[in-house]
């Protein structure tokens, strides 16, 4: 759950006015005599702080006092109420109102937070101080930013409260969507040859400036037969590596070595890099692209017919097979169907309004209306990584994910 923007004002207002002199670009240590070694974290003593011990102390800046009670005479009302003197003038934070205030701000109070909001939280007690002696509180542009900072806040609160009931997720519903989707836990083991889709081309190796200069003198006539002549050899080359994929995949499937394919592959497409990993120790259905899917209805030992797509041709051995017990993925369910419901509630609540703009105000189409929030799911697949742009990196293994729809 992503904390509060209030903690971005927070430290926004931070940094303004706030800007320690001297300090030193990021990047560049502060000059010291010798170089020390990094301090380790001290530990974390607030639970032995009684509640009502403080916590922070802002002197100078007179707490709040509690109005006379409507009890009270007119007179005893009006008697002139004596100042408290400079010095004795403070506002005493205690432990419990400090992380009361803290927890209102940030669903988990983490001792960084703590330390952030101690950070700032003088300096707004002393200017909010200032601002009310001088009646800014009570002008009209107060009320309205107030009043759009009670809607930004109300609406975190929503979104905090569905995050909240999405999370009340009982063991048996979390059983079922196990049983119900058993093909979303199995895990793989997985040998994957890959072939480039075109022979490395050696023309590029050349200085680029001498090759545009050469082309600068072609005719239009030239210049389209050149043109055609790479076009040429780039299909023949594209032709030649498909026929070495159909023959790599016999001589896999007859049992041959999968590393010792994989580098005849790159030998024969003229890669000058490493070849990639063939091994992929744990792979679920989410970690290969859309496209390879069919390989994981093979059984173990068997291998794939080639795969074919824009980064270059693919063939998978399956070396085995298994299901995850439901204790290892439990944690995995429960955020992939915390984060169905949120998304659910969310889309109900944004689906229950329909706004109108004036289009002579701001002018054609108007405000450019923000998509409604929705909550990253880390389960769902990155876009596939095209080999031959990075051969040496295999596309990754995803993480373990929801069943695909």
């Amino acid at each position: 759950m992503r904390k509060s923007w209030l903690v971005c004002a927070l430290l926004g207002t931070l940094a303004w006015g706030q800007a320690a002199p001297g300090t030193p670009p990021p990047g560049q240590a502060a000059p010291t005599p010798g170089r020390m070694a990094p301090q380790a974290a001290a530990p974390d003593t607030s639970a032995s702080v009684p509640a009502d011990a403080p916590v922070i102390t802002v002197n100078g800046v007179c707490s709040p006092q509690p109005k006379p009670a409507a009890a009270k005479t007119a007179a005893a009302a009006a008697k002139p109420v004596a100042k408290a003197p400079a010095a004795d003038c403070k506002t005493v934070i205690t432990k419990a109102e400090f992380e009361k205030l803290a927890a209102g701000i940030a669903p988990t109070v983490t001792p960084q937070l703590k330390r952030q909001l101690a950070s700032v939280l003088p300096r707004f007690i002393a200017m909010s101080a200032e601002a009310k002696k001088r009646g800014l509180d009570k002008t009209p542009r107060f009320e309205e930013t107030v009043k759009f900072a009670k809607m930004q806040i109300l609406t975190q609160e929503l979104q905090r409260s569905i995050q909240e009931q999405a999370a009340k997720i009982s063991d048996a519903d979390l059983e079922k969507h196990y049983k119900d989707n058993p093909e979303a836990f199995e895990q793989y083991n997985l040998d994957r040859l890959f072939v480039p889709r075109t022979k490395q081309n050696d023309e590029a190796e050349k200085d680029e400036s001498e090759k545009d200069e050469k082309d600068q003198k072609l005719t239009e006539e030239q210049q389209k037969a050149k043109e055609a002549e790479e076009k040429t050899k780039t299909e023949a080359a594209e032709q030649e590596m498909t026929k070495l994929a159909e023959s790599l995949h016999t001589r896999a499937a007859a049992g041959e070595d999968f590393p010792k394919l994989q580098k005849e592959a790159f030998e024969a497409a003229g890669m000058k890099i490493d070849s990639p990993t063939v091994n992929l120790p744990t792979v679920r259905r989410t970690g290969l692209p859309p496209g390879h899917a069919a390989i994981f209805e093979l059984k173990a030992g068997q291998v794939s017919e080639v795969i074919n797509d824009s980064g270059g041709h693919y063939i998978y051995k399956v070396n085995s097979k298994q299901v995850l017990p439901f204790d290892q993925v439990k944690t995995e369910i429960h955020s992939t169907l915390q984060n169905q419901r949120t998304r659910e509630m969310m889309d109900k609540v944004n689906n229950s309004f329909k706004s109108e703009t004036n289009e002579a105000y701001f002018g054609p189409g108007g405000p450019q209306m923000q998509p409604p929030p929705h909550l990253p799911n880390p389960r769902l697949a990155p876009a596939p990584t095209s080999p031959q742009a990075k051969p040496q990196a295999a596309p990754p293994a995803q993480a373990p994910a929801e069943k695909p729809n």
